[in-house]
């Protein structure tokens, strides 16, 4: 029985690894070309920037919008790993939300202990951010604090932006419809409660949302940045940054200000 649930661990582990696609600072694209797994790991600890990004809900990590981000973040100079949940992409299995949680913990822990002292951040969007800070309340409960976290476009809860999606807003007035609701996501045990999990985590916290998202409205983002504000020790931790519109709720990487923004938060939290 221990070797089969050991089978299964790596089966699950080599799962998740083969999911994750990981972009080199554009400085090492050259360098990167005809490299084989060992040394993209060995390139994780060249003192570049990493970034461990979790997607959204629909689709997977290679949608376009996915990837003019990681563009940009690579020309910026960072690392950036690109996970492809259970369920998710090519990859196999349900997704739920212990599923996709297990997922993050794994690949950050993968990537800290190949990244020396290069700091890792884990980047969330939308349903994403969820899965940040799942992840990140385990491994602060473990002893080790992520290095940072971004929440682009976050929610409080799933609850909260199920009910402030627009497409379900005409339905909150007909009978029982709140109640089919929350029966639907008590029975997939969906909460992402990013409300709760700010309450107990210390890793630097930025959060970045649209003015005119209307997925994931920002007063959703802005609500939860009291929560980690006020939960905070140290307040010079956690910062919002809301940007104008134009860039809805998936069109962020189109910002001329995104990486600027970023980068300055990261250089000061790690400085």
């Amino acid at each position: 029985m221990e070797t089969d649930e050991q089978d299964c661990v790596a089966a699950w582990w080599d799962m998740v690894l083969r999911n994750l696609r990981h972009t080199v600072p554009s400085c090492r694209g050259q360098d990167a070309m005809g490299q084989d797994r060992c040394w993209y790991e060995a390139a994780l600890h060249d003192g570049n920037p990493i970034i461990v990004y979790l997607h959204g809900s629909a689709e997977h990590r290679a949608a376009s919008h996915r990837l003019k981000l990681v563009k940009m973040l690579s020309d910026g100079g960072f690392h950036v790993l690109s996970v492809d949940y259970r369920g998710f992409g090519d990859s196999t299995g349900q997704p739920t939300e212990a599923g996709l949680t297990a997922d993050a913990v794994c690949v950050y822990e993968w990537t800290k202990a190949r990244s020396g002292n290069t700091p890792v951040c884990l980047w969330g969007h939308s349903l994403g951010t969820g899965v940040v800070t799942n992840a990140a309340k385990v491994l602060e409960e473990k002893g080790s604090p992520v290095d940072a976290m971004i929440l682009e476009a976050p929610f409080t809860n799933v609850w909260d932006a199920s009910i402030n999606y627009p497409l379900l807003k005409i339905y909150r007035k007909l009978p029982g419809f709140l109640r089919t609701l929350t029966d639907a996501l008590k029975k997939d045990k969906l909460v992402f409660p990013n409300d709760e999990n700010v309450k107990f985590l210390s890793s630097p916290l930025l959060i970045l949302h649209c003015e005119d998202d209307r997925t994931v409205p920002l007063a959703l983002g802005k609500q939860l940045y009291e929560i980690a504000y006020n939960a905070y020790r140290n307040k010079e931790r956690v910062k919002i940054v809301t940007f104008p519109p134009g860039f809805q709720h998936n069109l962020l990487c189109r910002c001329p200000t995104l990486l600027k923004t970023v980068r300055d938060f990261l250089s000061q939290q790690w400085a």
